[in-house]
């Protein structure tokens, strides 16, 4: 009997090759997800990354739901959100082989049911894990085929039907895949657009031989930041390694924020639908439910994970979500999030302007932020309370406890999270200056780090 305690995480299975996951597992997590899903008698449709790994546990995962009679529709390499498109152009639940930013020896599965809705724990995880540690049942009927197919030219066309390129300036763009699945479909995507690519690690190796491929830390930005000052470049994009997320820098090498990036997808995405929703989770900048509104548009704010932004894509009909991890969410992409689209997005509104990218996104980096900065701590909920004592009776201090601890006044607001994984609290501060950030991330510090 497998243990998948170690491996089941929020919202995917992700774990160490061959120790925690393996073909077996991968084998008994297809059919499982068959039963799970009711995919029997139907089809589901599997992808896989760049990863030594990825082939084997695709093919294995493949097996155990054919077993179970599913036929299973194999679209090879592919991005995450390119099997978000097969999942809902095919309307038929799916699975992906990655895992992500890991280092090369881990692998892991992202699930969604037809039509790329999610799979988390309340929403099917916690029910395939049990059903693969008491064993799947034998299937009686007629096992299910595989067969291949090659979705990437579809992909690519959804993508460029929902943004125009076309009229605006040409664009120098410097991509950087981080020999991640990036280097496999941002040609294809960008082909035919008014777009001079200068690609950096378009090579697919998953052992990630130039830097990781997690944007996220600044380290991995550098590169980038270099070659597009080199190249005189309008701009550059980094992808994470299944290029579900996306990060920017401006002309100069600079980061632009994933709220700067939210603000500036949501103006256009509501210039299309007026009045239309727009979901932003708790850590992301005051400026972007600013920005929603000055724009006619209803800001819903949510708990940190796509998950809960996908529950509330759903619920409200929203027409885009964001989040400061730069996952962006679409309603025009079954409500899943794409990278790429929001590569789009910026390509369009960059080409739009005879000003530097800079300028552009100038309006929505008014304020200062932290960044997530990380504790370890031995007691998070006693390191929480400490927090919530020291600023609850302050004058002029709102404390919500939607997704760990925010606390708010009209000048600045942090948010403390429990890791969902770690010993860890993560703090995000918001200021309107740099010096009052500074002030509030180091008296919360100091609380969350002081000895007991």
């Amino acid at each position: 009997m497998p243990d998948l305690a170690a491996v089941v995480k929020a919202y995917d299975i992700r774990g160490i090759v061959p120790d925690q996951l393996d073909d077996d597992v991968a084998r008994d997590v297809g059919a499982a997800f068959v039963a799970v899903t009711g995919a029997a008698g139907s089809a589901v449709v599997v992808g896989h990354d760049m990863r030594p790994s990825s082939p084997a546990l695709a093919a294995a995962f493949a097996e155990g739901a054919c077993a179970q009679g599913a036929d299973v529709v194999d679209i090879g390499l592919s991005s995450t959100d390119q099997l978000y498109y097969a999942s809902g152009a095919l309307d038929v639940p799916g699975a992906m082989f990655t895992a992500s930013h890991n280092p090369a020896r881990y692998n892991g599965i992202k699930l969604c049911r037809r039509g790329a809705a999610p799979v988390g724990q309340d929403t099917g995880l916690a029910e395939l894990r049990d059903l693969v540690e008491r064993g799947v049942p034998p299937y009686v009927g007629v096992a299910g085929t595989r067969t291949t197919r090659d979705l990437l030219p579809a992909y690519a066309a959804h993508l460029r039907s929902l943004v125009d390129l076309r009229g605006g300036r040409p664009l120098r763009v410097v991509v950087d895949a981080a020999n991640g699945m990036a280097g496999h479909t941002a040609p294809v995507v960008l082909a035919g657009l008014p777009v001079n690519l200068v690609p950096m690690y378009f090579e697919l190796d998953g052992t990630f031989p130039n830097h990781e491929a997690n944007p996220l830390e600044p380290a991995n930005l550098v590169d980038l930041q270099e070659r597009v000052r080199a190249e005189g470049a309008d701009l550059g994009l980094a992808f994470d390694g299944d290029a579900d997320r996306v990060f920017v820098v401006d002309e100069r090498g600079e980061p632009v924020t994933p709220s700067a990036v939210t603000a500036l997808v949501a103006v256009r995405e509501l210039a299309r639908a007026p009045g239309a929703t727009v979901i932003h989770n708790l850590i992301t900048s005051r400026v972007v439910p600013e920005v929603v509104r000055e724009h006619g548009g209803v800001p819903v704010r949510t708990r940190v994970g796509h998950s809960f932004i996908k529950a509330e894509m759903a619920r409200t009909g929203a027409v885009f979500g964001g989040e400061h991890s730069a996952h962006y969410y679409f309603r025009d992409f079954w409500g899943a999030d794409t990278g790429m689209l929001a590569a789009l997005h910026v390509l369009a509104e960059a080409a739009a302007h005879d000003v530097p990218l800079s300028r552009v996104v100038a309006p929505y980096e008014k304020y200062a932020s932290s960044g997530e900065v990380n504790s370890v701590v031995d007691d998070v909920a006693r390191a929480t309370d400490t927090v919530r004592v020291a600023f609850a009776g302050r004058t002029g201090t709102e404390v919500d406890e939607l997704d760990g601890l925010t606390v708010s006044t009209p000048d600045w607001w942090f948010n403390l999270r429990p890791s969902n994984t770690e010993p860890l609290l993560r703090l995000n501060v918001e200021a309107a200056d740099r010096a009052t950030m500074g002030a509030v991330r180091d008296e919360v510090l100091a609380l969350v780090r002081r000895e007991p």
